[in-house]
């Protein structure tokens, strides 16, 4: 051994340089309360996290339960707003049962490793979200990563299976680029197979389907005895935590084995009721999925890419440094975008991210086509 070994830590800056030197330097921006830049980034596609009956009622909740659950859901982290929460997500996805969670990473995690397991197989699409990666490495399963949206792939890794069970895990609207999985396809597979499919709204709520009641929805699976569904309620419904939808007796199984629902603290009791509100004024107001993929629409057209089937809006760019010049410069004439680079996106897409809110005036979509106009014209 060394006389004087390095620092145990030291590599953490040669790492740093080298994500510097590639463009994929991150660092955290803390926006106030009172910021004035138009927000195209975030994932509040309902325009509901400021809403007043969504805050008064996380307000009401607040008062009610105090601050935190107090505990898991297990012990006393369950009270009646989650199961009233529970409840009304199920009844308006279609489901039979449903179980919150403290986040939809969560909840991912939750079903895909209570689900699986040592001889059992997932086969999980290349686009999926991390929270999906992350219970693909974590479930002990044997994992078949198919090409995005590849049925015929899928197909083939559930027909030379040996293992028993089988799970296919695909996100409903891929987060980077907002494009649809084909879930009718990859149902009749899963069902000639005998496998469950696993679908992650967490963009289809309240964007897609009839009332934003999600892609599973509109496509007829919902309530299916072998589609089992994660939602979010951090985007459309302005909130935070998570939900698995599906049949009962999927629900009671993750009671007893799903560890991110034992061993976690559960939701706070003011998101709970936010959400309780903020799926109110969705079923209450149907129109808003139609406004939100108008302003999509809208976006797309400024940015002069093609029109997409949800309210996320890709303009890929190629490399890192060039996706980052661009959002810093929206940034500086008041528009905040996404900015995607690897490993959220595969080599060479680089892309800003531009997302639609269904209250996004027209004034606003005006000042965000000034905006986009400029910056890509020279990006």
């Amino acid at each position: 051994m060394a006389d004087n070994p390095e620092h145990p830590l030291d590599w953490l800056d040669r790492a740093a340089a080298d994500r510097r030197a590639t463009g994929l330097r991150r660092s955290l921006h803390h926006r106030g309360a009172d910021e004035l830049l138009l927000d195209l980034a975030g994932n509040d596609y309902l325009g509901l996290s400021r809403d007043k009956r969504v805050v008064d009622a996380g307000v009401a909740a607040l008062r009610t339960w105090g601050a935190g659950s107090t505990g898991s859901r297990l012990v006393t982290g369950s009270t009646e707003l989650h199961a009233r929460l529970e409840e009304e997500l199920a009844a308006f996805t279609g489901a039979e049962a449903g179980l919150v969670f403290s986040s939809g990473y969560a909840a991912n995690i939750g079903v895909v490793t209570a689900l699986s397991g040592a001889g059992s197989l997932v086969v999980s699409d290349a686009a999926n979200h991390a929270s999906i990666v992350d219970a693909c490495r974590l479930s002990r399963a044997r994992v078949a990563v198919t090409q995005h949206a590849d049925v015929a792939a899928v197909d083939a890794a559930l027909a030379a299976r040996t293992e028993g069970r089988a799970l296919v895990v695909t996100d409903a609207v891929t987060s980077a680029d907002g494009t649809l999985a084909p879930l009718d396809a990859l149902h009749a597979v899963c069902r000639a197979r005998g496998a469950v499919l696993v679908v992650d709204e967490a963009h289809g709520l309240g964007v897609c389907g009839d009332g934003g009641r999600g892609l599973a929805a509109e496509l007829g699976l919902a309530g299916a005895d072998d589609v089992v569904l994660t939602v979010t309620l951090s985007k459309a419904l302005g909130s935070q935590g998570g939900a698995v939808l599906g049949p009962r007796r999927v629900v009671e199984h993750l009671v007893d084995a799903a560890r991110t629902m034992i061993f976690d603290t559960g939701l706070a009791p003011a998101a709970a009721g936010a959400a309780l509100a903020a799926l109110a004024v969705l079923r209450d107001e149907p129109g808003l999925p139609a406004a939100v993929l108008s302003a999509a629409a809208a976006l797309a057209a400024a940015a002069g890419v093609p029109a997409p089937p949800s309210a996320v809006v890709p303009v890929v760019l190629g490399e890192p440094e060039r996706a980052f010049a661009a959002a810093q410069r929206c940034a500086e004439l008041g528009v905040r975008v996404g900015c995607f680079r690897p490993p959220s996106v595969p080599e060479g897409t680089s892309r800003l991210r531009l997302t639609a809110r269904a209250d996004l005036s027209g004034a606003e979509l005006d000042r965000a086509r000034r905006v986009l106009t400029e910056v890509l014209r020279t990006a």
